[in-house]
């Protein structure tokens, strides 16, 4: 197979996750996602709020990629744990996620979704880089009707969700602007639904 790497970018109520986890279980990859990664490092002693700095970087990143390797679609925890890793002087989290996306990529056949990882992984090696949006009241309306939430909330977590999205571009990558150049492929799920959108990428996988 020509791709063993898939980057799914997705905003919130488009659908990626479901996307990476169908096309995980069609291409038997991996599936690592942000609440995986987060786990891990939260596990090893790492505050997303704080962007704490740890010791032993080499001995984390080693503990977290061990880990990711066990993980499957269920989550994180089936194998074993993570042992606790004490706040030190370096490095920056930041860097420490990049470093985790790209040694799960070396690994190959994983399904990596959100993390922005089609940015820290272009020009890799047998790398397809997928962006899955919709349009804003789309997305609106999914999430008042998945998460049972009103409008309102639905806005609000809508929005919050975009603006990090945009801050976490900026501080990791210092890009101010994604652009169509970043992905291989832009589906919109207004129109192309999931099921849609996973037989096209298989026959672009399979081709």
């Amino acid at each position: 197979m020509k791709y063993s790497v898939i980057a799914i970018s997705r905003t919130l109520g488009a659908g990626g996750e479901d996307l990476g986890h169908a096309l995980a279980t069609d291409l038997g990859f991996r599936y690592v996602d942000a609440e995986i990664i987060q786990k891990a490092s939260e596990a090893a002693g790492v505050s997303t709020e704080t962007l704490g700095k740890v010791e032993a970087r080499k001995g984390l990143l080693s503990r977290i990629l061990e880990n990711l390797g066990r993980a499957n679609t269920g989550g994180l925890y089936g194998a074993a744990e993570i042992p606790t890793i004490i706040p030190s002087e370096e490095p920056h989290w930041e860097q420490l996620i990049v470093d985790v996306i790209k040694e799960t990529a070396s690994a190959g056949d994983v399904v990596i979704v959100a993390h922005g990882a089609s940015i820290p992984l272009a020009g890799h090696a047998g790398l397809l880089r997928i962006m899955v949006t919709a349009p804003e009241e789309t997305r609106l309306a999914r999430i008042a009707k998945n998460e049972s939430v009103t409008g309102a909330e639905a806005a609000r977590n809508v929005t919050e969700s975009d603006r990090a999205r945009a801050d976490y571009f900026r501080r990791f990558y210092k890009l101010d602007r994604e652009t169509p150049e970043h992905y291989d492929l832009t589906i919109n799920t207004e129109v192309v639904a999931i099921p849609q959108a996973r037989a096209a990428i298989l026959a672009i996988l399979r081709d």
